[in-house]
């Protein structure tokens, strides 16, 4: 059977029992939209990362023993710089006690002032004294007790790391479970950052206290709070989307149908989701507003054609038929070639991403349905008297067929060699610049919000305030148990820690080594030629013996020993120069007994990311290209077609990667999808095009008058397309999200160029690939 064959089957199959398939896909939609109710946003920490990758095979081994990269870190502040006072304290007791009893918080890695943990020793005349740095019988309205208190914080040296350096704030550290113990279920991380809003900062901050909370759950809760910005952005596309297609045919009922079908692939595709038991992430909430999107542009295909139908004098219903016909394998190759584009995310081993690709994929499966096959339904039904305009729609014509016919001499050889010189000049300069494109965040705070949200104003806060960086890693020594009381280990851990602080970007570290030396200082009278690690075991064993497991510098059996590297920031050029010197002295210190492994900590699960990302770039978009090639070789049967649509995406691609050099976006989790979307939903304006002009090359026309041909039949169109596409995207410029923010430049950028360049490159490079007396033979 052949392909035009199947065509008119499905054609007859649906037409004459229209009736049918619209009660079914009304049922459908009912039975989707009420499973979209049950859809929630699902956040959690270990989507983000690629547990997959060596360096989280470490992170999750020790997990238990060091506590995760899936931290809260609230710092309590006195507003007028000193926190010896009761209101201050008691702030910070309520802090502690309630992040402690928040279900999900791992309460063995809640540490402050407050935790019994946290103690001071000194060197008295019998030997060491210490105990807790607030002891049992302390009360905030005691000064004398807040003395001691203070002298204890100094002899515990705690200053930089629980309290801030000037006095002026204090620190409650938390690690989170992956496990809620109360239900049994994955941690709900957006109730988390509920609770640390409305339960902590909400109730404890005052006009003498402030509060400042990072950590993953509550950038994660930020993020959510502004993706519900999308709803307005939402509204912003509907409203710009229908007054655009309304100047388009002029017609309020084809507007609303392009509308609603629309509507019904978002609806469908959230149904879908909820049914098949996923939930939709804050990082990836923005897919339903790009099938809204691509669900228009086909809609617009669709609407175009029916049109020029019903002008031409044709009945609507026949109008529908014969665009349904005629749109159904370049509409639906385009729309394979956006869902195969999103499918090839799922080689990505991170788990957002591939909830992404599921996402988008489902949606664009969806836009197949409903506007390939309800739109044209529904059209059937309609009375189109308003379609034909008949002084306006001459007059119209005109003006468009005087552009058309400018733009088709594209499709000849002088001005072709034109554009294909600038077109290389650009493809060159882009290349350059793409070459130096960075992979990882470019800038400090949470990459994912504004430098002047809350959150990274708190983030930047503590970093100022404290010692000691938020942006840390670990790097795990893996030994023989009881290994810490070998001077030969402690020595490679200390020659190794001494290597990388020296590193640039490398603030401080911290190991048990480092601690062995202070506390054998300690033991003779803090002499300074005395902070050695000692030789002797006995001694050396006195000097660790004081260490707890709960400090992270050991586990129980003193088998494994991180060595705690704080960073300057969390930039993809400070992780690379770390990463890649911990790997060099790892080399060259290794051993049969003893192992640096990375890595832990929340750079640690970036220097992953990062990596896994780098990984995955190449691939991807070989795999994108791959199926882009095959389905327009399957298509059009034909190579050079292929090449005159694929290669303008390529040039796109590489002048969007330039783009990002520029504008210092670094490929990241949320960025890398943009790539391989720009790609699947760019397509679609190549092959519209030449869907109309590989027929009239084979009927025997030259390449100039089969593009003129295109034009006339698609042009407006493709160009409405673009436009639409590109106006509501750029409506993301405003959102309080910066990854947003980011993907609504990169996605504007590609959907305008990628529409360009498929009237502008394309007909320039088939000008070549189709010489003007070899025409008639193709």
């Amino acid at each position: 059977m052949s392909i035009n064959s199947a065509i008119n089957k499905i054609e007859i199959g649906i037409f004459r029992h229209r009736a049918f398939v619209l009660a079914l896909f009304v049922i459908t939609t009912f039975v989707l939209l009420y499973q979209a109710t049950h859809l929630k946003l699902d956040a959690a920490f270990t989507k983000n990362i690629p547990l997959n990758h060596q360096y989280m095979q470490t992170y999750l081994k020790h997990q238990k023993d060091f506590g995760g990269a899936n931290n809260v870190l609230i710092s309590v502040c006195d507003v007028d710089g000193d926190i010896f006072n009761e209101p201050f304290f008691n702030a910070l007791k309520g802090v502690h006690d309630q992040l402690f009893f928040i279900p999900g918080v791992d309460r063995i890695q809640v540490k402050s002032l407050y935790s019994p943990s946290t103690r001071f020793v000194e060197v008295v005349e019998d030997g060491f004294s210490g105990g807790p740095v607030i002891p049992a019988s302390f009360k905030p309205s005691d000064e004398k007790g807040m003395a001691v208190v203070k002298a204890n914080i100094e002899k515990a040296g705690i200053v930089g790391r629980i309290v801030a350096d000037d006095y002026s704030c204090a620190m409650v550290t938390a690690t989170l479970m992956e496990i809620d113990p109360n239900t049994g279920e994955p941690l709900d991380t957006l109730k988390i950052a509920e609770q640390l809003e409305n339960d902590i900062r909400v109730k404890y901050e005052s006009d003498k206290v402030s509060v400042h909370v990072i950590g993953f759950a509550k950038m994660v809760g930020d993020v959510a709070n502004g993706a519900k910005n999308v709803v307005t952005f939402f509204a912003i596309a509907i409203a710009i989307t229908a007054v655009m297609v309304f100047f388009f045919c002029r017609s309020i009922s084809l507007t609303l149908l392009t509308i609603v079908c629309s509507l019904v692939a978002v609806i469908w595709q959230m149904g879908m989701l909820a049914s098949l038991g996923f939930g939709i992430d804050p990082m990836s909430i923005l897919v339903p507003f790009l099938v809204f999107a691509i669900g228009v542009s086909h809609a617009v295909q669709m609407i175009n054609s029916v049109v020029k139908q019903v002008e031409s004098g044709i009945s609507c219903k026949q109008g529908a038929q014969n665009s349904f016909r005629a749109l159904l394998i370049p509409g639906g190759v385009a729309l394979l070639s956006d869902t195969i584009g999103f499918i090839t995310l799922l080689s990505i081993d991170i788990g957002i991403i591939r909830e992404l690709a599921i996402t988008a994929s489902l949606g664009v499966a969806m836009i197949i349905l409903t506007n390939l096959v309800l739109l044209p339904v529904l059209i059937s039904y309609m009375k189109l008297e308003g379609a034909k305009q008949p002084e306006a729609s001459a007059k119209k014509k005109s003006n468009s067929s005087d552009v058309w016919h400018m733009m088709a001499k594209f499709a000849t050889r002088g001005p072709a060699t034109i554009i294909l010189a600038i077109v290389a000049g650009l493809y060159a300069f882009g290349l350059y610049h793409a070459q130096n494109m960075k992979i990882g965040e470019l800038h400090a705070g949470a990459p994912a919000l504004h430098e002047d949200s809350r959150y990274n104003q708190d983030t930047f806060l503590i970093t100022d305030r404290y010692a000691i960086s938020v942006d840390y890693m670990s790097v795990i020594v893996e030994t023989q148990p009881d290994a810490c009381t070998s001077f030969e280990t402690l020595e490679v851990i200390d020659r190794f820690q001494w290597h990388l602080q020296n590193v640039e970007g490398v603030q401080s570290a911290a190991s048990l080594a480092a601690v062995s030396k202070i506390v054998n200082a300690g033991y003779n009278e803090g002499n300074p030629k005395w902070r050695v690690i000692p030789r002797n075991q006995q001694t050396l064993v006195q000097s660790i013996a004081n260490v707890p497991t709960t400090s992270g510098l050991l586990n129980r059996d003193c088998s494994v020993m991180p060595v705690i590297l704080f960073l300057e920031d969390h930039k993809a050029e400070t992780i690379n120069r770390v990463v890649n010197r911990v790997k060099e002295v790892a080399e060259e210190l290794n051993t049969d007994q003893l192992t640096f492994k990375l890595a832990s900590g929340p750079v640690g699960v970036m220097a992953a990311t990062n990596e896994a990302v780098e990984a995955a770039q190449l691939p991807m978009m070989l795999y994108v290209y791959g199926a882009v090639i095959l389905l327009c070789l399957v298509s059009f049967k034909s190579v050079r077609a292929t090449i005159s649509v694929v290669l303008p995406l390529y040039i796109v691609s590489t002048l969007a990667q330039g783009l990002m050099t520029a504008l210092d976006i670094g490929l990241t989790v949320s960025t890398l999808p943009v790539i391989a979307l720009g790609v699947g939903i760019g397509v679609d304006y190549g092959i519209y095009i030449l869907s109309t002009m590989s027929l009239r090359l084979r009927e025997g026309d030259s390449v100039k008058k089969a593009y003129l041909t295109a034009l006339q039949e698609r042009g407006n169109a493709v160009l409405l397309t673009g436009i639409t596409l590109a106006i509501g995207v750029s409506t993301w410029f405003f959102s309080a999200l910066k990854f947003q923010v980011d993907m609504g430049i990169l996605l504007t950028f590609m959907f305008l160029v990628n529409m360009l360049a498929a009237i502008i490159v394309l007909p320039a490079i088939a000008a070549y690939l189709w010489p003007e007396k070899k025409a008639a033979k193709k």
